[in-house]
Parts: structure tokens; C-alpha cells; sequence
């Protein structure tokens, strides 16, 4: 059996051309989530934007955004997070007339004089009137913020886990690709002890060396910068989910202390619990606007999710993704599987060459790919009378000397090794591993995500509406009992004279009427 070995060394070297290329790019892919990314230009064909994107746009002077999903441009972040203005200026709008109205407050207490008040009696017989209708409100009021606050807090914890389980999943995907490049880069080990056994060359050594040696460097990176973003992720997600979470729960205990001050009568608490649900009130306008801005940002994500699945190489997520540098790379690896393809049918003639010439019964050698011009790879449909590529030393260890057995051993050792590495190569070429990672984002997760966090924004909005009609029946009530009641919450000392001294004179003038009838 003849085989050409300087041919099947040449046929390694450039399969693992292809990694060397395939990692150097990929690196960029671990840097998704962090927007670390490579910047490509395509200017083949315009990239296909289905978002239709137009939106103002802050920091070009107000003017129309209509880029498109873009997510390194700074245009499309200002431009998106500009979409939850109706929360920022309701926010801060509301935060100014409280500042207003207790500057107003401060001055009428420090400069007004209330002992010049006159009292009217009308005002005083319709207290318990309006007091019932302030007590009926206020506790209306504070059972819808409890249930509202409660939407709020489950759809927080939903939207929480939602993204911290895609975030999961594009990490893994960047662990897979580097996982991908250790086994091969394993395999180039084995390879090149195996080659040392015989006469390769030192170039070829050399170079399976150095080329090992580069891809655990950019695997290492893919790792590093996994991790890295990871962290920044998960620390931006639970900065979200944390200051959410203390805020809705604060105005929780915040909404409830005010109702129990008021029905006590503490007029002090009230006041105080009134000023702290009202900037209260002010954040949850604010975080209004943040969910909104990410209910667009996630429909944006999941928009440019679907374009990509339709055609990788013309979407706006091309600018941010090496796979079309990776495609360059898959006419190197189609090669690779014609040598391979070649090699296999070419041992295989051999052996029925032998079989016609004498009376061995050789097996066939499994060909792991499919006829020209696909050359598929087929891992594991090989038929039941072949033999993988690695067991040819077995078969042939009786015909040869134990020399060239030891070549064809490192050889076909060597093959094999590619060939286990090969669908982890193909992935990474064929940005397999990208698209899975977006494809189960898709289907999976993309509606449930914008439905949470929906869910979060609506209750939010639910809740600042409520929380604006608390605040200002509490504050009328307040402002009403001024009036009436002193610092301590009781009956002031000269509306009480004064009515019993109206009750003296009632009394004077029924005695006098009596007695002048007598």
C-alpha cells in the first residue's frame, strides 16, 4: 500500500490553518455582551434594517435617528433611551411642584401669622364630612399602591431572571467556542507527538507548535473576556433589579406608615411620610421611563435577532459579529475535506486492488465524508463492514515492518484526531455556535422578555398614577387639619372656648325666654 506522507503532513498543516483564523476572530464574539467589539465594514450591499428604526435623537439636536439597531453606536443608545422621556419629565415635573409646594409651605409657616385667622363655623360643621370622604379615599388609594407594588415586584423578578438566562446563554456560547479551540489545539499536541516519532520536518513541528500555542492565547482571551463581561452584566442587571426591588418596597412601607399616621392622627409623621412618598413618587415616574427605554432596547434586540437568523451576513448585527471574516475561512476547510475525502478512496482502491490480487479480505476504510461537491461530514454513519481511519494500523500491523507501521500509525493517529475536532472547526466557521446561541434567544425567550418587562413598565406607570392621588389626599387632609388642629393632633383651645361659649348664650337665652313667659 502506497501513501504519499510528505502530502498527508501538508493536508494537517492547513487544516489547522483554518483555527488559527477561525480563533482570531471569534475572540471578538466573547466581547458581545460588554459591547467590546470588533467594528467591520461590509460595503458589498446596504445592511438590511427590518426595525425601520426612527426615533429623536438627543445628541444630534433633537433630529431623527433612523440607523437601525446599532448597538455601538452612540446615536442608537441616545436615541433609545430618549423613548422613556413621558417618565423622566412626568418625574421631574412632579419633583419640582414638590419643591415648590414646600418652599411655599416654609415661607406661610415662618412668615404668616395664623393667630389673625378668622374661623368660620360652616367650616368647622363639615370637618367630620370631609374627614370621612379623606379616610374612605386614602385607604382606596393605599390598597391599590399595595397591589400595584406587588405587580411590580413579581414582574421585576421575572424580567430579572429572563435576562440573566440569555445573558447565560450568549456567555456560553463564547465558553463553547473557546472549549472548541482547546480540544483542537489537544489535538494538535497529540499530532505533533505523534509526527516526532517520524521524519516531518522542523518546519512542520515548528508550526504546530506555535499555531497551539496562539490558540490557547486566544482561547484564553475568549475566556477572560467572557468572564469579564459576565461580571459587568450581572453587576448591571442586579443594580437594576436591587435599586427596583429597595424602592418598591420602600414606597411599600412608606404608603402603609403614612395611612396608619394619618388614621392615628400623628400630624407630625404625616407630614413627614408625605415629603417621602412624594420624591418616592419621583423615582417611580423615573424607573417608568428606564422600563420603557428596555422594553424598546430588547424589542430592538430580538428584531435584529430574526434579521440575523435570515441572513448573517447582511443584518445590523454584521458590524458587531466576525462571521462573515469566518466564512472566508470555509474554502480552506472545504479543501481539507476533499484531501481527507481523496485520501480515504484512494486506501480503499488500494485495498480492492489487493483483494483482486490475492486472497485477502481487507476491510474498507470508513470515508467520513460525503462525494463532491459537499464533502459533509459524517461523523458516525459509517457502514457496519469499514473501519474508522484510526484502526488502519490494526489491520495492516501483519503486512508491513514495524517501521512503517509506526509511520502509518502517527499518520492515521494524527487524522483521526482532526477528524474528532472537525464538527467543533466547522461550527466556528460556519458561526454555528452564534447562530444557536441567538436562534434559542428567539424562540425561547425574546417574547417573554418583552412581556416582563412590559409587565414592569404598565405597573410602574399603575403605580406613579396611584401614588400622585395618595400623596395629594394626604396632602389636602393635612392642609385641611392645619386649620383646625394643633401641632399634637387635638381640637384647638379657641374653637373649643368658642363653642361652648355659643352654648352659654343658647342656654342664657332659652333661660330668659322662660322666665318672661313665666
Amino acid at each position: 500500500m502506497k501513501m504519499e506522507f510528505p502530502h498527508r503532513t501538508k493536508l494537517v498543516l492547513s487544516l489547522f490553518s483554518i483555527l488559527t483564523l477561525s480563533a482570531f476572530n471569534f475572540t471578538h464574539v466573547s466581547g458581545l455582551p460588554g459591547r467590546q467589539l470588533l467594528q467591520t465594514e461590509n460595503t458589498s450591499e446596504p445592511i438590511r434594517h427590518s426595525d425601520d428604526t426612527v426615533r429623536v435623537d438627543p445628541l444630534d439636536h433633537f433630529n431623527k435617528y433612523r440607523g437601525g439597531f446599532h448597538i455601538t453606536n452612540k446615536h442608537y443608545w441616545s436615541s433609545t433611551i430618549f423613548t422613556g422621556i413621558p417618565g423622566y419629565a412626568i418625574g421631574v415635573v412632579w419633583l419640582l411642584c414638590g419643591i415648590g409646594y414646600g418652599g411655599f409651605l416654609l415661607v406661610r409657616t415662618f412668615w404668616c401669622k395664623s393667630g389673625n385667622r378668622k374661623l368660620k363655623k360652616k367650616r368647622f360643621s363639615c370637618y367630620k364630612h370631609c374627614y370621612l370622604w379623606h379616610i374612605l379615599l386614602a385607604s382606596f388609594f393605599t390598597i391599590l399602591a399595595i397591589v400595584a407594588s406587588g405587580l411590580v415586584l413579581g414582574g421585576n423578578v421575572k424580567f430579572h431572571s429572563r435576562a440573566s438566562t440569555v445573558v447565560d446563554i450568549v456567555i456560553e456560547a463564547a465558553n463553547n467556542a473557546s472549549g472548541t479551540i482547546y480540544n483542537t489545539t489537544g489535538a494538535m499536541r497529540n499530532i505533533r507527538e505523534n509526527l516526532e516519532t517520524i521524519v516531518v520536518g522542523f518546519q512542520a513541528s515548528n508550526f504546530l507548535t506555535s499555531t497551539s500555542d496562539q490558540l490557547d492565547g486566544e482561547a484564553a482571551d475568549i475566556e477572560r473576556e467572557a468572564r469579564k463581561n459576565r461580571r459587568l452584566i450581572d453587576k448591571g442587571l442586579n443594580i437594576v433589579y436591587i435599586i427596583t426591588t429597595v424602592i418598591i418596597s420602600l414606597n411599600l412601607v412608606a404608603v402603609i406608615a403614612l395611612s396608619v399616621s394619618g388614621f392615628l392622627k400623628f400630624r407630625r409623621a404625616v407630614h413627614w411620610f408625605i415629603g417621602f412618598c412624594w420624591f418616592l413618587t419621583f423615582l417611580c415616574w423615573l424607573f417608568f421611563g428606564i422600563y420603557f427605554f428596555l422594553e424598546n432596547f430588547a424589542g430592538d434586540t430580538c428584531t435584529a435577532l430574526e434579521d440575523f437568523q435570515q441572513d448573517p451576513y447582511n443584518s445590523s448585527l454584521s458590524s458587531i459579529l466576525p462571521c462573515d471574516e469566518l466564512l472566508s475561512a470555509k474554502p480552506v476547510l472545504s479543501d481539507v475535506s476533499a484531501g481527507i475525502y481523496d485520501l480515504v478512496n484512494e486506501v480503499n482502491s488500494n485495498i480492492t486492488s489487493l483483494q483482486q490480487t490475492s486472497s485477502l479480505n481487507l476491510a474498507y476504510v470508513c470515508n467520513p465524508f460525503s462525494a463532491p461537491p459537499e464533502y459533509k461530514y459524517l461523523q458516525g454513519n459509517c457502514p457496519e463492514n469499514t473501519i474508522p481511519i484510526g484502526e488502519i494500523p490494526k489491520v495492516l500491523k501483519i503486512f508491513i515492518s514495524n517501521s512503517n507501521l509506526r509511520t502509518v500509525e502517527a499518520y492515521t493517529t494524527s487524522i483521526q484526531n482532526l477528524l474528532n475536532a472537525y464538527p467543533g472547526m466547522e461550527d466556528l466557521v460556519e458561526c454555528q455556535t452564534v447562530k444557536d446561541a441567538f436562534s434559542e434567544i428567539l424562540i425561547k425567550h425574546c417574547k417573554p422578555l418583552k412581556r416582563y418587562v412590559r409587565m414592569v413598565w404598565v405597573a410602574m406607570v399603575f403605580l406613579s398614577v396611584i401614588m400622585v392621588v395618595l400623596v395629594l389626599v394626604w396632602t389636602t387632609k393635612a392642609c385641611h387639619e392645619r386649620n383646625y388642629h394643633s401641632l399634637d393632633g387635638s381640637v384647638k383651645p379657641h374653637i373649643a372656648a368658642a363653642n361652648m361659649l355659643d352654648s352659654g348664650m343658647a342656654k342664657a337665652s332659652n333661660g330668659n325666654t322662660d322666665h318672661t313667659l313665666v
